[in-house]
């Protein structure tokens, strides 16, 4: 069972998806992750979206450290139930409906009018097997939802290539953490304008 580390919610505990279908993050990727955001200042009023969401721990953190809005999707029903539980959780401390919950694939929700505005941040997390040709299409339809200089933030099996980043990304920096490596990556959208020219 994994845990909120700091921020408005910090010290409580989430509930985790049953099985094995899912890869929490661990305590020690999370805060090293975080700690990284939090000096670049990115998570300050940040609106975050977390597609492949799981328990939704990334989302739930990012919410309780200052993020303003936060929705987490996932197309399986037992990590909805488990998102939405979490978000109770932080929502609860903030005293504010700050996170939401949306079911369906990554792809259909960046694809949604549903989820309204534009994000600044952005976590995936896709499950290992999934394709590079497919983490390169949600990047690109994740691109049309981003603000100018957002973040991005692609968690992986360390024995992945890095992700193929859309028009606009550009890789900041890139971690091993055990099985697992983090790429963190922003978003200008006037190079693909300027491209373009």
């Amino acid at each position: 069972m994994g845990r909120i580390i700091a921020g408005a919610a910090g010290g409580r505990s989430l509930s985790s998806v049953p099985g094995t279908a899912t890869r929490p993050t661990t305590d020690r990727v999370k805060e090293a992750l975080f700690s990284r955001l939090e000096a670049w200042d990115v998570l300050t009023d940040a609106r975050v979206i977390d597609l492949f969401a799981g328990s939704g721990g990334l989302g739930v953190e990012a919410a309780s450290r200052g993020a303003r809005s936060v929705v987490l999707v996932d197309q399986a029903e037992a990590a909805i139930k488990v998102c939405r539980a979490n978000a109770k959780i932080v929502n609860q401390a903030l005293a504010r409906d700050a996170v939401t919950v949306h079911r369906g694939t990554a792809k259909s929700a960046l694809d949604s009018s549903a989820l309204g505005s534009s994000f600044t941040l952005a976590f995936l997390d896709p499950p290992y097997p999934m394709s590079e040709d497919e983490l390169a299409d949600i990047l690109e339809r994740l691109a049309l939802r981003l603000e100018p200089e957002a973040t991005i933030v692609v968690e992986r099996s360390h024995r992945s290539p890095e992700p193929r980043w859309a028009a606009g990304m550009e890789r900041l920096a890139e971690k091993k953490y055990g099985e697992a490596r983090v790429w963190f990556a922003d978003f200008d959208a006037t190079e693909d304008d300027d491209a373009a020219r």
